[in-house]
């Protein structure tokens, strides 16, 4: 029973901070949006956007290996195992050493295309590639220094993550609309997205230290330990294909309309992304808080309480999907014309497949 009330007490907690940003959130990045559209042009945020879902495909070097460790964490985690939990960060930190290696090669390579990919764009190559590798700096912290926020969501104490990374989010944002609005800088809105990653890295990995300050990652014993730990590889097996999918699913949109259309449509997609995402994150935000305390469930065995969750939760989630796609669907098109103009909407057709592939997900 404590067990069970400890879990309960977590998931709401994080259910609550969840609520709490995604509010504080929700307004600024509506108006930043029109801030941004407005300062630095429909072609900027679509190049930007651009540039991020290409370097969002390298990731796929990343195979599930998050979700994975995830995974073998619950176990010793419920068992308070503090040497185990050292061992498997470890793991981690190794495996994440060398995805960054892979994802810093393919990158660099990716970058000697991108006069190719943009070839006629108004922009000068200069800003391109100071953007495209700001964001692949930004992408290279998460698995050179941010690997131990994995302990945290098993741990089902995300609500660190949330709100260190969603109070940098809302300083940084702020701060990028203030050099739109008064300087109109392309140079200096990456430059405070990418200053603004490492200061949350130094953020998080103090706050990680504080809370396991037993936590003895040691990168370089990975290679050896990971021979002990053959599930790691096992679930990241099974995982990839989803990580295929997922990839394709998200990241593919944009770059096949920058291809057919322009970088000018990938704003305005990105726009309805924009608004459907945040209902998503609502919905999410609600869900997000039990997925460690299901891990921890499934650790303790029970096969008929873990089937009686799942077809619960997937119940729900059902219901919610179709009940939120009829209403985006009737208020999606006046929201953008009140947000943004006339000239921001897209056709019905189109609206039409988002929201597809939006009850898909």
């Amino acid at each position: 029973m404590p067990q069970q009330e400890s879990r309960v007490k977590k998931s709401l907690l994080n259910a609550r901070v969840n609520l709490i940003f995604y509010f504080l959130t929700l307004i600024l990045s509506f108006f930043s949006r029109k801030i941004f559209l407005d300062t630095l042009g429909a072609d900027f945020v679509g190049l930007t956007g651009t540039l991020q879902n290409l370097l969002g495909f390298l990731n796929l070097a990343e195979l599930g290996i998050y979700t994975a460790i995830g995974y073998v964490l619950y176990k010793p985690l419920f068992e308070h195992d503090e040497i185990k939990i050292s061992e498997i960060v470890s793991v981690l930190g190794y495996l994440y050493k060398w995805v960054g290696f892979i994802i810093l090669g393919a990158g660099i390579v990716l970058a000697c295309f991108l006069p190719l990919i943009f070839p006629n764009t108004e922009f000068e190559m200069g800003i391109i590639f100071f953007a495209y590798f700001s964001f692949l700096a930004s992408s290279l912290i998460g698995y050179f220094a941010n690997y131990k926020q994995t302990l945290l969501g098993a741990d089902q104490k995300n609500y660190v993550v949330t709100a260190y990374f969603q109070t940098a989010t809302i300083v940084k944002t702020l701060i990028q609309m203030a050099s739109a609005y008064y300087t109109g800088s392309y140079y200096l809105w990456v430059t405070i997205e990418l200053t603004f990653g490492i200061i949350y890295s130094f953020i998080l990995n103090w706050k990680i230290n504080r809370f396991y300050p037993w936590l003895r990652s040691e990168v370089r014993l990975g290679k050896q330990l990971f021979k002990k730990y053959p599930e790691v590889m096992k679930y990241t097996k099974q995982l990839f294909v989803h990580k295929i999918g997922g990839l394709v699913q998200y990241q593919a949109a944009p770059i096949l309309i920058y291809s057919f259309v322009s970088l000018k449509m990938v704003a305005y997609y990105g726009n309805y992304s924009i608004v459907i995402d945040k209902v998503q994150t609502l919905i999410n935000s609600l869900f997000t808080g039990i997925e460690a305390g299901i891990g921890n469930l499934i650790a303790e065995g029970n096969q008929i309480k873990i089937e009686k969750v799942f077809w619960e939760i997937n119940s729900v989630r059902y219901y919610i999907a179709g009940f939120v796609i009829f209403l985006i669907y009737h208020l999606v098109n006046p929201f953008v014309f009140l947000w943004l103009g006339e000239e921001y909407i897209l056709s019905n057709t189109v609206v039409v497949i988002i929201l597809l592939n939006t009850y898909l997900r």
